[in-house]
């Protein structure tokens, strides 16, 4: 029987003690003298949200699919505890064997946000494992970065022993592999970083580095070790109806952020939103199959117990069996009382049809992003979205029967205007009105309609053509949010709307994490230092403290958000291949400052580049390269 890492007295001291003790339903647990590797999936932030990640679910169940391998979890300790741990010298460990992170073999770290990187520090420091990959020695985890962060991973190279840049599903076996091999031959640590920089999709940091010009930016990259790839082409999974899924996903103890089954029924998208990076990322479009799905969602709910299963994609309407799985779904969900989840659904393509299957289940919120206030705006970014189709589909939707609407924009938009963002307000009106001319008085449930409508800053990403924009400062963020504000109190229905905003220093940091080069790493060493952590977090975050780091470190701010980018600067990242070519990013970063509007992937290909990859999109019937 295992011997929990925190005593009954710490557990008493601590919110939500159930976080790091493990042993929840559909968890792995293996005898560590059976196994030849082991290996620590960490989501750098508290238990609630690491474990909703679908990404770290996937990877920990195909892990764990192998004999030799035990692969355990490890969250970010909250603050309470943090301290406690500092206090009595206690190692961070594994939820499974409750056992040091740092007697591992790996610690994989999951990159999906850049306001965590300071929790990066943090796991680094409680699992007592040096916070400079330069300073570990073969007694420690080899520490692995991957996900969508990791196609800058310039910012954090210095904390990291290596990268791996694309699908987590492809690579991992030949990696772990070659450790197993390394081993058993007696290499060093340094053997196994060489021979893992010869592996497709893996980026061993310290075998380059940047040379600056006097201006700042870059000149070029210098290798090494001279067989490091010049390139490193990203992982993708062709085939994503025969690849692993997970059929019994771990079920926590206590309320999570996504409590609920997760079934992912497509990756990538075809829509090509000029700010989006995930759309650029994970190109091309790739389905699963509908009766692979449909054996899973019945899998998956019988194996976890939960009451709701969610369609994950970064746009469910464009599945093209979406009817076909809805119909599925909505008589083996509808015997059990277990509620579909719809997210991600373009409101162009909604259906009266689609919503009449899911509402007599139960009607929550529905979900829209218009992205920009008016028309020419829309068209810049290319959202494809026309003011008369967004009216048309939030009216389809209150007859339907929904009564409360989140609309999500974006302000500081490359080109935006004090026109479009008093768009804002309007739309939002002319959404309130939607519903009371649709809805008649005896059948407004709650009297009025709830519009809310969200504003976050545009943070210009790599590898969208947004990646040349210059960017808002936090002072005038924070007039462009009033502005909004101001217009939408100004409107006819504005007791039906309630409007909310982001922080704007925090989208500033974000920015200059999102396109920093390895300069910036020296920033956030010494921000954790000073006790930043948990920066996501509101009541954690700490600006001053943050631009005292930059301003000690002799960094501008200024130089990685408001900079004006020439169009053949050399950016960090450019040594990265995610299979979209520059030429292409350019050519729609030209399209978008005209506001001239590219069509999808299926109605007209674009010639991006993914179609290398040999699969998805790209090869459907009549989808020829221009």
């Amino acid at each position: 029987m295992r011997k929990l890492a925190l005593c009954d007295d710490i557990l008493m001291q601590v919110e939500k003690p159930a976080r790091y003790i493990g042993g929840e339903v559909n968890s792995v647990m293996k005898d560590k003298k059976q196994v030849a590797v082991r290996f620590a999936m960490c989501f750098p932030d508290v238990y609630e949200i690491g474990m909703s990640h679908l990404g770290i679910q996937i990877l920990y169940s195909m892990l764990n699919s192998w004999e030799d391998v035990w692969c355990e979890r490890v969250y970010s300790p909250w603050t309470d505890l943090d301290q406690i741990m500092r206090r009595n010298h206690i190692p961070l460990f594994g939820l499974e064997s409750q056992e040091p992170i740092r007697e591992m073999d790996f610690l994989g770290i999951t990159l999906q946000y850049e306001m965590c990187y300071t929790n990066i520090l943090q796991i680094l420091d409680l699992a007592q494992i040096p916070l400079l990959a330069k300073d570990r020695d073969t007694s420690m985890p080899i520490v692995i970065g991957g996900g969508p962060c990791a196609y800058n991973p310039e910012p954090i190279a210095d904390f990291f022993d290596l990268f791996y840049i694309g699908e987590g599903e492809t690579q991992y076996r030949p990696l772990l592999d070659w450790y197993l091999e390394n081993k058993r031959n007696g290499g060093s640590r340094q053997d196994f970083l060489k021979g893992a920089s010869q592996i497709p999709g893996i980026y061993v940091p310290q075998f380059y580095e940047e040379i600056y010009q006097e201006d700042g930016t870059i000149k070029e990259r210098h290798k090494l070790y001279d067989k490091a790839p010049d390139t490193i082409l990203k992982e993708i999974v062709t085939d994503v109806s025969h690849t692993h899924y997970p059929d019994k996903p771990v079920v926590p103890f206590i309320k999570v952020t996504q409590d609920r089954v997760v079934l992912e029924i497509q990756r990538g998208c075809i829509r090509g939103c000029r700010f989006c990076q995930a759309g650029q990322l994970y190109r091309p479009v790739r389905e699963r199959d509908v009766e692979m799905l449909k054996t899973y969602a019945s899998q998956m709910l019988t194996n976890t117990g939960h009451e709701e299963i969610s369609l994950s994609s970064l746009s469910s309407s464009d599945y093209s069996r979406l009817n076909d799985l809805l119909d599925f779904l909505i008589e083996d969900c509808d015997k059990k009382h277990i509620n579909i989840s719809l997210p991600s659904l373009r409101i162009d393509a909604f259906s009266l049809d689609v919503m009449g299957k899911v509402q007599d289940i139960k009607k929550s919120s529905l979900t829209f992003a218009p992205e920009a206030g008016s028309q020419r705006l829309r068209d810049v970014i290319n959202k494809g979205l026309t003011e008369e189709v967004i009216l048309k589909g939030a009216t389809l939707a209150f007859e339907g029967g929904w009564t409360r609407v989140k609309l999500y924009f974006m302000l500081g938009l490359p080109t935006e205007t004090e026109e479009d963002i008093r768009g804002i307000g309007n739309l939002s009106n002319k959404i309130a009105a939607a519903f009371y001319e649709t809805v008649p008085k005896e059948k407004r449930v709650n009297g009025r309609v709830q519009i809310v409508t969200s504003t976050s800053f545009f943070i210009p990403k790599p590898f969208t053509p947004f990646q040349w924009a210059t960017m808002c400062t936090k002072e005038e963020f924070l007039e462009k949010a009033h502005q909004t504000k101001q217009g939408i109190m100004e409107q006819l229905n504005q007791k039906s709307i309630k409007y909310n905003w982001h922080e704007a220093d925090v989208s500033v940091l974000e920015g200059v994490f999102a396109r920093g080069d390895r300069r910036v790493g020296q920033a956030i060493l010494t921000a954790y230092k000073r006790g930043c952590m948990f920066d996501s977090w509101s009541e954690s975050f700490h600006n001053d403290i943050w631009l005292d780091s930059f301003a000690d470190c002799g960094l501008d701010i200024g130089f990685y958000t408001t900079r004006k980018r020439e169009d053949d600067e050399i950016f960090p990242w450019d040594f990265i291949d995610c299979g979209v070519t520059r030429e292409f990013l350019l050519r729609e970063w030209k399209k978008a400052q005209q506001g001239v509007v590219s069509p999808n992937c299926r109605s007209q290909c674009q010639g991006c580049g993914a179609r290398r990859f040999g699969s998805g999109v790209c090869y459907e019937e009549g989808n020829e390269e221009t």
